[in-house]
Parts: structure tokens; C-alpha cells; sequence
């Protein structure tokens, strides 16, 4: 693919004109003029920093990019530590804004995948539990975390309790069962495309018949598949069962890929009142910080689990909890 390297060029990123003179990308297809302007595509998903998708960058004409060969570098641009905060609360608002999407029906199934302790779960049951109200006034539960492993059948039978349509069935790190081909064909057939969703059982079985769950039923809730795996990046067998499931779903990646963007998630969070609850002054908290920080390379888990841990250590022992911190999170030698 040809690539252009600009001249004289911005992009708006976080709602702020940067400036991209200098930037390589392949280009996608030439100048244009448009309502706001002139702009030429490139992919942006080939530059680090940009959206995994072609993007427009606004440009007075053809005379402000180049053609370049294929070993032309381009000027380094690292996001900023603001940006990728903006970033990461971006993709958690979407994440809830997706909940809510599935919530109501209007998206039947999503994956989310990211790495543990960064709040994936949190941000999904904070916005179904939104409707625990009207569930207890109602006398009837429409939504139900499921965590660790789950049988075929266990797993038939819970689609069917929960099988109403509002209803939404949440796997919550159940990974077991996309590598279960039965389990797998019977998650295809809750998430197909069709209008009427039916889901079979076609052997004989004393748990359904004990429980009075039928052999067939038609399947209208919604469900959410959290998970730690990046699909895109899993090879052999269970990639051709992770596609088959991938197709049926909407898959949000929340791009938390590096330890910086870990740290930063923790000090956004952090700063957004996670430690409100233990009645730590200013100088603790930000102790607290500063001792994943500098420690973010030994930890056995750079997550906002571990910065739970060590927020107990420092209320249980306000003196040593450093030293308690060292031995319980953190990897000897």
C-alpha cells in the first residue's frame, strides 16, 4: 500500500487539534473537500496512538502530503499521560454505554476483553445493578453474574432460568467454556442471528428432567462474556471456536496493553475516589501510589486489586505496611 507522509496537517485527538506534520501512514485515498474542510484518509491503525481504523487528516490540499517508500520513518508521536486517561475513560464510558445497550435488547451479546484487576466487571455490574431496584419490586431477578467453570448442562439450564427477554446473563471470566465445543454450540445457538433463537438438548438427561427444564426452548435475553483473552490474538483450535463466537457479538477491546496504561488506570481510579472508603489523608493515598509506581516492575499483579491489598496493609499497620507490602505483593528476589 502506498504511503504519504504529511506536510502540513492536523488531526483532532481528545478534542484538540494536533498537529501531524512529519507522520507516515498508508494512504487510503486522496484529497478531498468536504463540508469542514479538505481532508486526505489514511489508515490509522498502522501508526501507534491512532484509532484501529482509517481516519481523516484535515489538509489544504494535495500539496500538503508526500509519497514515501516503504522504509520512509515517520516522526515518533507517544500519547501523552493525559490522553491515555482520556482514553481509557473513554473506552470504560463506552463499556457502560454498551451495558445499557444490552440491558434494553438493542445489542444481544458483547465480549470484553482486558487484562485482570483494571475494572471490567465492575463498570458492567455498577450499570445493571442500577436495576436492582425495580428487580427487588418486581420480585424476580433479570440479571446473573456467572463466574468459573460451568458444564454443558449447567450451562442449558441457566440459559433457560434466565432465558426471558430483559433478561441478561453475565460470564464473568468463564473461559473454560469456549474452549467446550457442546458448550460452544449451545452459546451459537442463544446468539444467532435468526429472529426466534431456539436452543436444544438432544440426549436424555435426569438433571433436566429432575429441575423440569424441557429439552427445547426459545432463548430471548442478552448476555456479556468478560474475559482476559485478546481474541485476535489466540492461535490453533480454540481460535476457530473463539471466531464462531466473536461473529455472534459485538467485541470491545479496552486497550490496556502496556503497564503504563495499567499505572494510569490505577491513578485514574485512584483519583476518582477509589480509596474514599478508608478515610486516608492526601499523603497516605498518594504514599500508597507511589509505592505501586515505583514497585510496578515486582509486583505479582500491577492491578487495582493489589492496590486494595496494600490500601488494607496501610489501615491494618499505619506504620509498616511498606514492609508487610513487600512480603505479600510483591515477587521475592
Amino acid at each position: 500500500m502506498q504511503k504519504i507522509k504529511i506536510t502540513n496537517g492536523t488531526y483532532k485527538i481528545r478534542g484538540k487539534d494536533v498537529d501531524m506534520q512529519g507522520m507516515v501512514f498508508p494512504l487510503v485515498d486522496e484529497f478531498k473537500m468536504g463540508a469542514n474542510g479538505g481532508f486526505v484518509t489514511v489508515d490509522g491503525s498502522a501508526v501507534a496512538g491512532f484509532p484501529d481504523r482509517n481516519i481523516k487528516i484535515k489538509c489544504g490540499g494535495p500539496e500538503d502530503y508526500r509519497s514515501v517508500g516503504e522504509n520512509e520513518s515517520s516522526v515518533e508521536r507517544e500519547e501523552s499521560d493525559a490522553e491515555v486517561v482520556e482514553r481509557l475513560r473513554e473506552r470504560f464510558d463506552m463499556l457502560k454505554d454498551m451495558t445499557k445497550a444490552v440491558k434494553k435488547g438493542d445489542v444481544r451479546a458483547m465480549i470484553v476483553s482486558g487484562p485482570p484487576g483494571v475494572g471490567k466487571s465492575h463498570g458492567i455490574e455498577e450499570v445493571l445493578d442500577r436495576y436492582r431496584m425495580v428487580e427487588t419490586l418486581g420480585g424476580k431477578k433479570t440479571h446473573e453474574v456467572i463466574k468459573g467453570a460451568m458444564s454443558p448442562i449447567g450451562l442449558y439450564c441457566k440459559l433457560y432460568k434466565m432465558a426471558d427477554e430483559g433478561n441478561v446473563v453475565v460470564f464473568d471470566d468463564c473461559d473454560s467454556i469456549f474452549s467446550d465445543e457442546l458448550s460452544l454450540n449451545i452459546l451459537k445457538a442463544a446468539l444467532d442471528s435468526k429472529k426466534r433463537r431456539m436452543i436444544h438438548w438432544n440426549t436424555d438427561s435426569f438433571k433436566l428432567r429432575s429441575e423440569g427444564v424441557p429439552d427445547c426452548f426459545e432463548f430471548k435475553a442478552s448476555a456479556i462474556f468478560v474475559t482476559n483473552l485478546k481474541f485476535d490474538k489466540v492461535k490453533g483450535k480454540l481460535r476457530e471456536h473463539l471466531s464462531a463466537l466473536e461473529s455472534r457479538c459485538h467485541y470491545m477491546d479496552l486497550t490496556i496493553d502496556t503497564d503504563r496504561d495499567k499505572m494510569l488506570r490505577i491513578k485514574q481510579i485512584t483519583n476518582d475516589g477509589m480509596l474514599n472508603s478508608y478515610m486516608f489523608s492526601d499523603e497516605v493515598t498518594q504514599d500508597i501510589i507511589d509505592f505501586i509506581d515505583t514497585n510496578k516492575n515486582k509486583l505479582r499483579e500491577l492491578s487495582l486489586r493489589t492496590v486494595l491489598k496494600i490500601a488494607d496493609l496501610a489501615k491494618a499497620f499505619p506504620t509498616k505496611w511498606e514492609a508487610m507490602a513487600e512480603n505479600t505483593v510483591m515477587r521475592r528476589g
